[in-house]
C-alpha cells in the first residue's frame, strides 16, 4: 500500500462508498426484522431510510454528512441491542462492566460514555432509564437528519405510510460536532442549510432551540412553542420557505470544490461555545496554504484534494486542530492560535487521520484492540496503546514528508519569494526545517516499537507489517533529504531544542522500552 497513491485511494473511496451502503440496507433489515417493536416505539420511519439508501448519490456515501448520519444509525442499532439484552440479561453488574469498558474504547469520539455512565463508573442504580433516554435522543437526531436529506422522499414515505400524524421532535440548536448555525437546517448531501427567519430565530430562544416538525402529506411545517412556520413545501416541484445558504468555498480542486464552514469558538476552560460566521481573511488563509502545499508537494496535494472537502475553522487558545473516524473529510483546523506553517502542518495532519481511516476500513492493520498503554509516544510524552501510536506514526510521517518538501521548495532557486508568497518568513523556513528533523528523530522512535509489537508481541498483520515497512521507507528518504540542513538547524536558535529532544528519546528508551506486557 504505497502511502501516496492517489489512484488506490481513489478505488478505496469506491469500495469505502459500497460498504457504506450495504450497512445502511443491513441496518434497516435489523430495525425491520430483529428490533421491530423497540424501532415502532421509537417512531423510527425505517421505510424512508431505505428510500434514502436507494437515492443517495455515490458521493454521499464517503463525505461528511452521509456516512456521519448512517454512522449515527449504526450507534443507534448497537445500543438497541444492548437495550433488547439488557431487558434480559441476568448477570447485570458484569454485563454493565463490560459496556462501561466497550464504550470509552469503541465511543471515546462521542461521549456516550459520559451520557451513560456520567459518575465515571460503571454503575447499575439508573442505568435502564440512561440507556432509554440516550437511545431516544439518538433517534430524534437520526430521523431529524434524514427528514432533510431529501425532503421530497419524507413527504413520499409520509403519504405512502398512511400514518395518521407525523410529528419529529427535534432541535435547531447550534451543533458543535457538524460546526452548524443555531437557527438553521443542514439541507441535502452538500455542504447547504436553511436559515430561519429573524422572527423565528428569536422564538427559538424562548424555547432554548426546541422545535416539532410536522411532516405531511405536501409539505412541512416547524412547530415552535404554539407557533407553526412553514418550512418546506412540494408545490412548485419542492421550495424551502427559508433562504438557502452555502458554505464559503475556499478554492476548486480536479476532485471537486473545498468549502469552509463556520468558525466553531471555544471558552477559555477549552470547550465549544458557539459557531459564528468566518471572517473571508481565514477562508484566504486557508486557500493559500493550500496552495501552497500544491507547489510545494504535488503528491501530497493529489491525496489531500482527495480526502478533504470541508475545513472548519477553531478559534481556541490551546486546542489543537482534530478530524473524527466517522465524519471523513471533515478538519477542524485552529486558524487563530497557530502561525501559517502551522495551518499547512493541520491541513496535512488531519488530512492523514482521513488517510489512515481509510485504510483502516479496508484492511485489518492489527490484531484486537490491545488497549493496553505500553509504548511511549514521542508527541503526546507519556504511554499509548498500539492504534495509537500506529495513527501518531502515520500522521507526522506524512508531516515530516510535508516538512521535507517545503524545505527544499523554499531553499532553491526563486524560493525566498514562493515562501514570501505563501506568507511564510525566513524563520519559519528554519522552523521548517527544525520540525522535520524533529518528527524524523520521533517517527524512528516509534517505528521501533512498532517492529517490537509485531515481532515480539504477534499484534501486527500482514497489512500492518507492510504499512509499517512504506512508514519507515518514508522516513528513510525523508532523512536523506533533511540531511544538508541538519548542520544549520543545529547552529541555530533551534539547535539547542533538537538536542534536547533527542535526549529526552535516548531516556524514553532507557526507561519505557521495549515493553513487555508482563511489565504492563
Amino acid at each position: 500500500m504505497p502511502l501516496l497513491d492517489a489512484h488506490l485511494l481513489a478505488r478505496l473511496t469506491v469500495e469505502f462508498r459500497l460498504s457504506m451502503r450495504r450497512l445502511l440496507q443491513d441496518l434497516c433489515e435489523e430495525l425491520q426484522d430483529k428490533y421491530a417493536g423497540l424501532s415502532s416505539r421509537l417512531g423510527l420511519p425505517v421505510g424512508l431510510f431505505e428510500l434514502l439508501g436507494r437515492s443517495l448519490t455515490g458521493e454521499a456515501y464517503s463525505n461528511w454528512k452521509g456516512v456521519g448520519w448512517i454512522e449515527t444509525l449504526n450507534d443507534l442499532v448497537y445500543f438497541l441491542d444492548i437495550l433488547h439484552q439488557w431487558e434480559r440479561e441476568p448477570h447485570r453488574r458484569e454485563f454493565i462492566q463490560q459496556l462501561f469498558a466497550e464504550c470509552r474504547e469503541k465511543f471515546f469520539e462521542h461521549g456516550y460514555s459520559n451520557e451513560l455512565f456520567p459518575s465515571g463508573r460503571p454503575s447499575v442504580p439508573g442505568f435502564e432509564k440512561r440507556l432509554a433516554h440516550f437511545c431516544e435522543r439518538l433517534a430524534h437526531e437520526v430521523i431529524q437528519e434524514a427528514l432533510f436529506l431529501d425532503p421530497t422522499l419524507a413527504v413520499r414515505w409520509r403519504r405512502q405510510s398512511r400514518w395518521p400524524r407525523w410529528e419529529v421532535s427535534g432541535t435547531l440548536n447550534v451543533d458543535f460536532e457538524r460546526a452548524q448555525l443555531a437557527g438553521g437546517v443542514p439541507i441535502g448531501t452538500a455542504d447547504e442549510w436553511v436559515k430561519a427567519p429573524q422572527d423565528v430565530r428569536h422564538a427559538l430562544k424562548r424555547v432554548a432551540g426546541r422545535a416539532t416538525f410536522l411532516i405531511e402529506t405536501d409539505q412541512i411545517i416547524v412547530k415552535i412553542g404554539r407557533d407553526t412556520v412553514p418550512l418546506w413545501t412540494s408545490r412548485e416541484r419542492g421550495a424551502w420557505r427559508w433562504k438557502v445558504q452555502k458554505e464559503t468555498v475556499a478554492l476548486e480542486t480536479e476532485r471537486g470544490l473545498v468549502r469552509v464552514g463556520p468558525t466553531l469558538v471555544y471558552g477559555k476552560d477549552r470547550v465549544p461555545r458557539t459557531v459564528v460566521r468566518t471572517r473571508p481573511n481565514q477562508v484566504e488563509r486557508i486557500a493559500r496554504s493550500w496552495q501552497t502545499i500544491q507547489a510545494a508537494w504535488p503528491d501530497g496535494h493529489a491525496i489531500l484534494a482527495l480526502l478533504t472537502s470541508r475545513i472548519v475553522p477553531l478559534k481556541a487558545k490551546g486546542v489543537v486542530s482534530f478530524s473524527y473516524r466517522h465524519r471523513p473529510g471533515l478538519s477542524f483546523i485552529n486558524c487563530f492560535d497557530r502561525d501559517n506553517l502551522d495551518l499547512i502542518d493541520d491541513l496535512i495532519h488531519e488530512n492523514s487521520h482521513h488517510h489512515l481511516n481509510l485504510l483502516l476500513r479496508k484492511y485489518v492493520l492489527y490484531h484486537g484492540d490491545h488497549n493496553q498503554q505500553i509504548f511511549y509516544s514521542p508527541w503526546r510524552r507519556s504511554l499509548r496503546p498500539l492504534r495509537g501510536i500506529l495513527h501518531a506514526t502515520f500522521t507526522f510521517t506524512m508531516g515530516a514528508m510535508l516538512f521535507e518538501r517545503l524545505s527544499t521548495w523554499a531553499s532553491g532557486r526563486g524560493g525566498v519569494g514562493r515562501w514570501k508568497q505563501a506568507g511564510l518568513s525566513r524563520r519559519d523556513l528554519l522552523r521548517a526545517k527544525f520540525r522535520c528533523l524533529e518528527e524524523v528523530e520521533s517517527v524512528r522512535y516509534s517505528i521501533q516499537d512498532l517492529h517490537y509489537a509485531d515481532r515480539h508481541l504477534g499484534w501486527l498483520t500482514g497489512s500492518g507489517r507492510r504499512l509499517v515497512s512504506e512508514l519507515k521507507e518514508a522516513i528513510d528518504q525523508v532523512e536523506r533529504g533533511i540531511e544538508p540542513f541538519k548542520s544549520a538547524v543545529l547552529r541555530s536558535k533551534f539547535g539547542p531544542e533538537l538536542r534536547r529532544h533527542g535526549n529526552e528519546l535516548k531516556n524514553a528508551r532507557m526507561t519505557y522500552g521495549p515493553m513487555r506486557l508482563t511489565e504492563a
